[in-house]
């Protein structure tokens, strides 16, 4: 098998490798991207969160789990989540001042609980930068990191003061034994949210983590290989339209600085 694939891999790099073909491999480059799960982010479905949360309910036999969204915005994912299990304990985090209204709304609907602060790797009080002039409820792109709004999004900043909290403390204070599925999608800032959750890590209190990697993990200088290391009782996966694909580390095909979903699920779970 491996002389087959050598001699497809040599033939293909003698005839293609050329000048004339370079746009003809960006464009196969791109198709595949899309194929393994980049840059599918055009709905829930295309992305696969659609298939990976009902999936949840053949992992988590009870629907009484425990689930954080953190980065929840407007409240879309605790919503998906509330309509799949019905009596879940969702906690859903939401830093920016605007949007947070809107997700409290959505709360009080769907009934789950919103709290009004950033998450990272320590108690502080920072800076989130959303798009100045933005008369709205708050952009999806707001970040910790201003250069996620003026180098990647090509937009002037603006800054407001929020509270950052830790997952583990917030575990504490609230007395909470376990925590199903952790969900994060905070504009490059996933690895502080995870070391801020290191006691819970180590104590095998989280069964599975969803979250995303894309061109802000450049802005906050994080490699894939920083979620590995941290999470070495953690099996890796790429979220396609119909499932999950096992990942295995290799810098060729892990660090892909561009719109993906992983999921990481704890060895014993």
């Amino acid at each position: 098998m491996n002389v087959i694939r050598d001699f497809v891999i040599d033939a293909y790099t003698f005839v293609f490798a050329r000048k004339i073909f370079y746009k003809f491999n960006r464009v196969l480059h791109i198709l595949s991207g899309r194929g393994i799960g980049i840059l599918n982010y055009k709905n829930i479905k295309v992305s696969g969160e659609y298939h990976f949360l009902n999936s949840l309910k053949f992992r988590c036999p009870s629907d009484c789990v425990t689930v954080f969204d953190v980065g929840a915005n407007r409240g879309n994912y605790s919503s998906m989540i509330r309509a799949v299990f019905p009596r879940a304990h969702i906690y859903s985090f939401e830093p920016h001042p605007k949007t947070f209204v809107e997700l409290n709304k959505a709360a009080q609907v769907k009934g789950f609980h919103a709290h009004n602060y950033a998450v990272g790797e320590c108690k502080a009080k920072l800076k989130l930068y959303d798009y100045a002039g933005d008369a709205g409820c708050g952009s999806e792109h707001a970040s910790m990191f201003q250069d996620v709004i003026e180098t990647i999004h090509k937009g002037a900043a603006q800054s407001f003061n929020v509270d950052v909290i830790t997952i583990d403390a917030f575990v504490k204070e609230h007395q909470i034994e376990s925590i199903n599925l952790l969900k994060i999608d905070t504009e490059g800032n996933e690895l502080n949210v995870l070391k801020g959750a290191s006691e819970c890590i180590r104590r095998n209190m989280i069964d599975m983590i969803h979250f995303e990697f894309n061109e802000m993990n450049v802005v906050s200088r994080v490699f894939m290989k920083d979620f590995f290391d941290l999470l070495q009782n953690f099996k890796f996966y790429r979220m396609l339209s119909d499932g999950l694909v096992p990942l295995v580390y290799t810098p060729l095909t892990c660090e892909i600085f561009a719109y993906q979903n992983v999921v990481a699920i704890r060895d014993v779970f």
